[in-house]
């Protein structure tokens, strides 16, 4: 019952969740992703691993789909750098790499940290500034 009711909870807050929300909520399972898989990997659990980072191959999979490349001038280059870091985290998977998964991580988590940053900004910025801008 407890379970459920937790799903049940988590399914509510994505389907309300805003865009910015949205976004910094993928952001933080794929962190937490890439940390799981990174220390089943260095633990020798292979299978724990590929669960942690086929998710966190998922997660960048639905960030790229998502992304609208032409809506500004960084668009295309973050499509290209989630293509790459899955990429990565394939190749970490199958050659049991923790490196990989490690310089994954250490590009994710600073832009993680700016996506916040934009989601918190966004939010305190009244609307009409931001389409005037």
């Amino acid at each position: 019952m407890y379970a459920n009711a937790r799903n049940r909870y988590a399914q509510d807050s994505v389907s309300t969740a805003s865009p910015a929300r949205l976004l910094t909520m993928l952001y933080d399972r794929l962190v937490l992703d890439l940390q799981r898989g990174e220390a089943a990997l260095a633990g020798g659990d292979r299978p724990a691993a590929n669960d942690a980072l086929t998710h966190a191959q998922d997660i960048l999979t639905e960030l790229r789909n998502t992304l609208k490349v032409d809506a500004w001038e960084g668009g295309p280059a973050l499509a290209s750098l989630y293509a790459w870091w899955i990429t990565e985290l394939v190749g970490a998977n199958v050659r049991g790499d923790v490196a990989r998964i490690r310089g994954v991580r250490a590009q994710v988590e600073p832009l993680r940290v700016a996506w916040h940053h934009a989601a918190r900004t966004a939010a305190a910025t009244p609307a009409a500034v931001l389409t005037s801008a």
